[in-house]
């Protein structure tokens, strides 16, 4: 595979690195650990990390899910000052915010603070109206009464999160590492998100909805496959005809295929359409390559085909994609 010049954008810390986790009685305690994991460990291997800290909702101890009880460093007055306050999960989505939580979030907002809600957190942030024409999503077995109670939300049922520059929501449960390590990528690049995800043996990137810019995890099959898989990652600059593909696993085609979407629920063409998207979305982030070239690298042909599969994909040009995500730009 060709090596593309390193020329990379160096993102630079988030200006507010200030993290502040809502905790309140009915804690979700899965939500609360991902907040944890994600922004809360001390990794002195990554300059000027996240500052983290709690805030109660309720008079302490809270109780959590799972029989533990949680003391927070400060009361709502915390959120004061944050650069990101996080929502993880709530209480009910029949449980109504009080009011001094919803004032809180609101003056956090206009103070420049980023919001976060994990799964059913999203009632938090509807109540404070800051969603209104907005899009949104939530765990899929609350999206119907999230619409009808907040009819001027432009939800999304079939994402794993949504983005909205200072106000962005997850779906269900375990999107919250993805919403997590999207916000990391987002302020320190994707060499620091694929180093957090890999610390956390999970995925960096998902497979969750047709703009979710997120890739999926290689599936758990058998060596042939497997070896077939990162050799094809390894020369995704190149044609990769089924016949080469076939001939290198051992299989004739039909079976190639059928094992094929079996392990990964796509076809080849499919996988590498996906596996190019991915790499192209890394250099138009973090290099300044032209499209021409990123085309090139990612095994396009052409930068019209690229544009093409963007605009498909992505719902977005190679050259707005850059606009929008690219750091130091």
């Amino acid at each position: 595979m060709k090596n593309p010049p390193k020329r990379s954008r160096r993102p630079s810390a988030p200006a507010n690195r200030d993290v502040a986790v809502l905790v309140y009685d009915g804690l979700c305690t899965f939500e609360f650990g991902i907040a944890v994991e994600m922004f809360g460990l001390p990794r002195p291997e990554l300059r000027d990390w996240y500052r983290f800290r709690l805030c109660a909702v309720d008079r302490g101890p809270m109780r959590a899910a799972g029989g533990m009880h949680v003391l927070a460093d400060a009361g709502l007055e915390g959120l004061a000052g944050a650069g990101t306050v996080i929502v993880p999960g709530w209480r009910g989505i029949d449980a109504a915010p009080p009011a001094p939580l919803l004032d809180a979030l609101r003056k956090a907002h206009a103070n420049g603070a980023r919001l976060l809600s994990f799964c059913s957190g999203v009632f938090v942030l509807a109540a404070t109206g800051l969603l209104e024409g907005r899009r949104a999503t939530t765990h899929w077995c609350y999206v119907d009464a999230l619409a009808v109670r907040f009819p001027r939300i432009r939800i999304e049922p079939d994402v794993l999160y949504v983005d909205e520059g200072d106000v962005l929501t997850s779906a269900g449960s375990a999107a919250a590492l993805d919403l997590s390590l999207h916000l990391i990528r987002r302020d320190f690049g994707p060499e620091t998100a694929n180093s957090v995800a890999r610390r956390a043996v999970v995925p960096a990137h998902r497979d969750g909805g047709q703009a979710q810019f997120i890739q999926a995890p290689l599936p758990e099959q058998g060596a042939t496959l497997g070896k077939l898989l990162e050799w094809m990652r390894r020369h995704i600059d190149q044609p990769l005809p089924l016949i080469e593909l076939a001939e290198r696993a051992r299989m004739s085609e039909r079976t190639l295929l059928r094992r094929f979407e079996e392990a990964t629920g796509c076809s080849p063409k499919q996988w590498l359409t996906r596996e190019r998207l991915n790499r192209a979305r890394e250099l138009l982030e973090g290099s300044d390559l032209p499209v021409e070239r990123v085309a090139d690298v990612c095994g396009f042909g052409s930068a019209d085909t690229l544009r093409h599969h963007f605009r498909h994909h992505v719902k977005l040009s190679p050259a707005r994609y850059r606009e929008r995500f690219a750091h130091g730009g």
